[in-house]
Parts: C-alpha cells; sequence; structure tokens
C-alpha cells in the first residue's frame, strides 16, 4: 500500500523528520515561503517523499517541518540530492538553529465520540 498523504498511523514503517527552526519573527514568513517552495518543487519529486507540513509558531519565533518518508533510506538518499541541498543551506541562513530528528509513530491517541 502507498501511502500519499500524511498518515499518522503506528507501525506503518514511515520515517518522519520533525525540524523545528528557530528564527527572527521578521525573517519567520520568509522561511515558510522557503520551505514551502523547497517541497513543491524538489522534495515531493523525491523518491520515497510522502507529506509535508509547515507550521508557523504563534509567538513568531519558530516554524516547524513534519515530514514524512518512505523509510530512513529515502529521508537520507534526499540529503545526499543537490537541488535539496540547496534549499537546505537556504534555510540553514535564514535561522538561528534548527533541530531535525528522525522518529517512528509509536502510539496515537484520540478522544472517543460521545
Amino acid at each position: 500500500m502507498e501511502v500519499t498523504t500524511t498518515s499518522i498511523e503506528p507501525r506503518s514503517g514511515l520515517c518522519t523528520l520533525i525540524n523545528v527552526f528557530t528564527v527572527e519573527p521578521e525573517r519567520q514568513a520568509e522561511l515558510v515561503k522557503l520551505l514551502e517552495d523547497a517541497t513543491e518543487q524538489v522534495m515531493r519529486h523525491l523518491p520515497g517523499f510522502v507529506s509535508a507540513n509547515i507550521h508557523r509558531g504563534l509567538e513568531g519565533t519558530h516554524v516547524a517541518n513534519y515530514a514524512q518518508w518512505a523509510s530512513r533510506e529515502h529521508f537520507e538518499a534526499m540529503l545526499r540530492n543537490p537541488e535539496a541541498q540547496h534549499h537546505m543551506r537556504a534555510a540553514a541562513a535564514l535561522v538561528q538553529k534548527y533541530e531535525p530528528h528522525l522518529y517512528e509513530v509509536v502510539s496515537v491517541h484520540a478522544r472517543k465520540a460521545p
């Protein structure tokens, strides 16, 4: 089964990147646009890409990217892609700090319907 949209399911086998960027408030919108453009122009066309979700921090100093890849190997191949590297360098130049980490979904909890 090929996943084509964000799906948060335990034991899905997907590799999840959560990258939190710390940015000056006046650069937050620029970073969001850069991440959106990188996703549309490059990332979504790479093998193993599943989804990316860009989140803007309400306080103005953070942006988070929640991205899913079919496997860790696909994610690591993206890191070696010259076009992806170009966008990653541009994002790094805009921010004070970035903290990328890979995850797997262990459990999901939701409120039961009444």
